[in-house]
């Protein structure tokens, strides 16, 4: 151990732990890295919040999920916002111990930090054994847990943890138009198209990959009006 003179009067006194000892004699390029979320991270007085509105053909009553955020490096160029519990409520009491249960595992996960991004897949893959459901628009939900974990994806967007998967490129975007309107001019008899931007044609069958109701065949090649996936490659 290190031993100091003491060359002055002693005029106060404040016991160091170990921990505190530890971090004073660590560099100042360690000390200058951004905060991370992890377990010992301890919860601030107030959240970032936003909340969720799922309304399912399966019960009369919607869901309301909660989200609320932490704020990393504030005032910072590292400053980020990472997910730290979640909430969900309903006045269908049906569900309530496994959606409680559900809540408390996945806001488990988030306070933990590190990649939880896998949590999506993992409630995205869950089907209900009773049947899934058409959302507007024609997007397919195998289940309720589903639902929740397309909703935590969402979130998970706006906070900027996961890239926007909506196409980009403007060519894709006039290609995919010009086939919805070449298909629609080819079957305008048949009255197949709808008035709203969001719906496909009736007999469009389910995307494998986007899960929406909107893949035609078009030219002798099955092709998505929704995320451009076509089985010809």
């Amino acid at each position: 151990m290190a031993m100091k003179k003491i060359t002055q009067k002693i005029i106060g006194y404040q016991v160091i732990t170990e921990t505190e000892s530890i971090v004073e004699q660590l560099p100042e390029t360690i000390l200058a890295e951004p905060d991370i979320l992890h377990e010992a991270t301890k919860r601030p007085e107030m959240l970032l919040g936003s909340t969720y509105k799922i309304k399912t053909p399966q019960s009369e009553h919607a869901l309301y999920i909660t989200i609320n955020d932490i704020v990393l490096n504030e005032g910072t160029d590292h400053v980020e916002r990472r997910p730290y519990e979640v909430f969900i409520n309903s006045k269908n009491m049906e569900h309530f111990q496994w959606v409680l249960a559900l809540t408390r595992v996945i806001s488990a996960c988030f306070r933990k930090g590190g990649d939880i991004c896998f949590l999506v897949e993992e409630l995205r893959g869950v089907f209900d054994p009773k049947g899934g459901y058409f959302k507007r628009g024609g997007v397919y939900m195998p289940s309720l847990v589903a639902e929740i974990g397309f909703a935590i994806e969402s979130h998970m967007r706006l906070i900027g943890m996961l890239k926007d998967s909506s196409i980009e490129d403007e060519h894709q975007k006039r290609f995919l138009a010009a086939k919805r309107q070449e298909f629609a001019t080819k079957h305008a008899d048949a009255a197949t198209i709808k008035s709203e931007a969001d719906d496909f044609p009736e007999q469009a069958t389910l995307c494998d990959k986007c899960l929406t109701k909107a893949l035609i065949l078009m030219d002798g090649c099955m092709t998505c009006l929704n995320c451009g996936d076509s089985k010809c490659g």
